[in-house]
């Protein structure tokens, strides 16, 4: 509602402000399920989509793949360049009918929303962790670096970034910007903390034979499981996935690396085709 008084004399009429209002909303919608529909293009999860002051979140879970991380990030940027054109080509259209003299609010109109998204584009391609631009920095870097040093340098690029953002939020006088900016810096800290997490579990042996069906990471050697009845820790390769303490058994392992949950049967790597 502020920001429909706020713009109150935008418009000849008041019902453009409620469309504008509405399409900001839609925007952000679109593409946040951009995300969400090209994560589960490539078998992830995504099950949420959250609308808030500061824009959408669409809490998706791609496979653990540079590749499949890379299209479900990117997705909601290019549902932008998508709208992008289809906006340029209605204000080409209005140009074309003379809608600037007919239709002057809904001239008015379409240029609003083509600058907000194209503002909405630019913002989330920046390269700061977690915007979608540092994620799809992260996941270039992925194909190269590996998942771990990828993710730690895209943290550390945010580090570096967050400063100028907070001074630009500070010259703007804005303090939606200076929330952004103290959301980004919790990221980056959560992002680091991974990173390092990640960097470890990179280190650790690996087991041959067996590998994740969700991102093909072997299960590292050690006693990284714990059974649910008595608490001992074990290694489930190693003993069949039966609880060394107690006899418990369990059908399903979880990866380390991706987290993801799959029964035991199905880590197992089949031998190669024999002649």
């Amino acid at each position: 509602m502020i920001e429909i008084s706020q713009r109150r004399g935008s418009y000849g009429s008041l019902t453009f402000n409620v469309l504008e209002y509405l399409a900001l909303f839609a925007i952000v919608l679109m593409h946040e399920m951009g995300h969400a529909l090209a994560c589960r293009s490539v078998g992830g999860k995504a099950d949420e989509i959250v609308l808030w002051p500061l824009g959408g979140v669409a809490y998706v879970a791609p496979p653990q793949r540079p590749g499949a991380m890379l299209w479900s990030i990117a997705a909601g940027p290019l549902v932008n360049v998508v709208l992008g054109v289809v906006f340029f080509g209605l204000r080409i259209l209005g140009r074309i009918m003379g809608w600037a003299e007919s239709m002057p609010d809904l001239t008015a109109f379409l240029i609003v929303l083509s600058y907000v998204n194209l503002l909405l584009l630019v913002f989330n391609l920046l390269p700061i962790y977690p915007l979608d631009g540092g994620q799809i920095l992260r996941s270039l870097l992925w194909f190269v670096i590996g998942r771990a040093r990828s993710m730690m340098v895209t943290v550390i690029i945010g580090f570096v970034g967050l400063p100028l953002w907070l001074l630009f939020a500070w010259w703007q006088h804005s303090v939606w910007l200076g929330i952004m900016g103290l959301f980004i810096l919790a990221n980056c800290w959560r992002g680091l903390q991974h990173a390092r997490v990640l960097a470890r579990a990179a280190k650790l042996p690996r087991r041959d034979g067996f590998q994740c069906p969700s991102c093909q990471a072997p299960p590292p050697i050690g006693a990284w499981w714990a059974c649910t009845r008595c608490g001992t820790s074990f290694d489930t390769f190693e003993t069949q996935a039966i609880c060394p303490h107690c006899g418990a058994r369990f059908e399903a392992a979880r990866c380390l690396d991706c987290g993801e949950l799959h029964p035991v049967s199905e880590w197992v790597i089949p031998p190669p085709p024999v002649g």
